[in-house]
This record gives structure tokens, C-alpha cells and sequence, in this order.
């Protein structure tokens, strides 16, 4: 269990990645992102993600570079993720496109680099040049995002390495709880995308009630709902003040009732595509 805002999981290739980052969906390129990502280093989070389709790699990049000096960090010190985009599956596009983004975010290497949907047909390859920039050395860990139990399956049983993380929507009306089952079972490390359902959770009058019990904000319980059941979490926010506030999670513990009423809420809904009725 995660004590503070640094602590590590150990994915199956012995790589430690941080419980709690910052996620960057849907933040345009500009100043507002770059001060984002330094705001989240300066205050302790050493976890970024973003995506080649987010189309903010060189701002999340241009934030990591100030923020490492301006703190006297290392790169080591950051654990880095991003995603190969849908038009971009296949062995060769994956190689090239893993280095466009190294190159827009100018870093030697990324510690995470994920699939970012399971196009039919086409996720099979990307897997392959993925495992090849693995083994190559040029990634510290690789993984997948939006994979279903039947995805992953599909994967592990022709390919030489299991993935290392599985990134799906996940929130409290949308549980996941087979999928995590799942994948802990593989040794795979589940995180959640959207854990705050894109801020339509945070009027829910139940996690108000538990909010209200704890003395805390919605979504810092709902955080703590993901690292208590064992997921990653990557909250969105461009305001220096969210950023503190999502990572206050350490000085309190949701009870073991707090967590069932929690799950009760699961409806499957999403807010994002499904990853099995979706026309990539």
C-alpha cells in the first residue's frame, strides 16, 4: 500500500513505477501545460503520462526539461509513459513512431510506452516492435491501454513477454473489478485513465457522504479507492492547487465498508469508447 505521494509498485520485470502521476488528456500544447507539468514535479509527483495523440508531448517534454533543473532532479528520477497512436500499429510504423515521440518530447528513452487501443488485426504487430524496443534497451517497460481480458489473452498467449501495465478507463461506475482480477493474476499492473469519470462523479451524493466522513474532497477519496485496491492512478488538472489537493491521499485510509459502498456504485458506464464496439 502506497504511504506517500513517491511510493512504487514493482511491475513484473523488476521496473518500480509510481502509484500516483499526472495525467495530460486533452491539456493543448502552451504554457498552461508546461506550468502544469513543472507545478506536479515541484510538488513531488515523478509520474507524467501522456499520448502521441494528445498532441502535447513537446509541451509535456519542454515542462519535464525546466522542471528537472529547476528542482536539481535526474531523468531517472521521473518515470515518463506514452502511446502509440491507432494509425500507427503495425511493426515498422511502431518503431518510427516511438521515436517521433522521444523526439518531441526530447528524451533518450521513455520508462513506459503503451498501445493505445486494441485495433483488430493491428495490435498483434505493435506488440512485436514494442517487445523489440524492449529488448533493445530503449524502453524501460512495456504495456497496453484499453485492453480487455480477451485483448490481453490474445497477446500473452504469442508473444514472448506479458505486458507490463494495462491502462483502462476505470472509476467508481465503472469498477473493472474482473479485468483487475485478471491482471493481477498475469502480473500485470492495472491503472486507471478518467479515475474522476472527467469530474461527473464529484457531486455523487455517497462519496459526498464518505467525503464528509473522512474530511476530504470527492476525489481524494475516489483516488484513494484506486491505490487502496491496487491500481495506478493519473488524475487530470492544470491548477497548481488540484494538483497538491489530488495528491493529499496519505493521512487517511477508506474503511473496508467505505470501499464496499463504493464498488456498489459500479454500473458499467463509460465515458470514454468501448474498447469492443468502438470503429477505430
Amino acid at each position: 500500500m502506497a504511504k506517500h505521494l513517491q511510493d512504487t509498485t514493482t511491475l513484473h520485470n523488476g521496473v518500480e513505477m509510481p502509484w500516483f502521476g499526472l495525467g495530460v488528456f486533452k491539456v493543448k500544447e502552451g504554457a498552461e501545460l508546461v506550468e502544469a507539468v513543472k507545478s506536479a514535479i515541484a510538488h513531488g509527483y515523478r509520474s507524467i503520462d501522456t499520448a502521441a495523440i494528445y498532441e502535447n508531448e513537446t509541451g509535456v517534454g519542454q515542462g519535464i526539461r525546466e522542471a528537472l533543473l529547476e528542482n536539481k532532479l535526474l531523468r531517472e528520477e521521473l518515470f515518463v509513459t506514452s502511446k502509440v497512436w491507432n494509425a500507427d500499429l503495425g511493426y515498422e510504423s511502431t518503431l518510427a513512431a516511438y521515436e517521433t515521440s522521444l523526439a518531441k518530447l526530447g528524451l533518450d528513452y521513455l520508462d513506459l510506452y503503451l498501445i493505445h487501443w486494441p485495433v483488430k488485426e493491428k495490435y498483434q504487430e505493435a506488440w512485436r516492435a514494442l517487445e523489440t524496443l524492449y529488448k533493445e534497451g530503449r524502453v524501460k517497460a512495456i504495456g497496453v491501454s484499453n485492453f480487455q481480458i480477451h485483448h490481453l489473452e490474445d497477446v500473452v498467449k504469442d508473444s514472448e513477454i506479458v505486458p507490463m501495465v494495462n491502462q483502462v478507463e476505470l472509476h467508481p461506475y465503472l469498477s473493472q473489478q474482473e479485468l483487475l482480477s485478471f491482471c493481477k493474476e498475469q502480473g500485470i499492473q492495472l491503472e486507471a485513465w478518467s479515475p474522476l469519470m472527467q469530474g461527473q462523479l464529484l457531486e455523487q451524493p455517497l462519496l459526498q457522504d464518505i467525503a464528509v466522513k473522512h474530511g476530504k474532497s470527492v476525489a481524494q477519496v475516489i483516488l484513494r479507492w484506486d491505490l487502496q485496491r491496487g491500481i495506478v492512478t493519473i488524475p487530470k488538472s492544470t491548477k497548481e492547487q488540484r494538483i497538491i489537493k489530488n495528491a493529499a491521499l496519505f493521512d487517511f485510509q477508506l474503511t473496508e465498508e467505505d470501499m464496499t459502498l463504493i464498488a456498489s456504485l459500479n454500473q458499467d458506464q463509460r465515458v470514454g469508447p468501448d474498447p469492443d464496439n468502438f470503429d477505430f
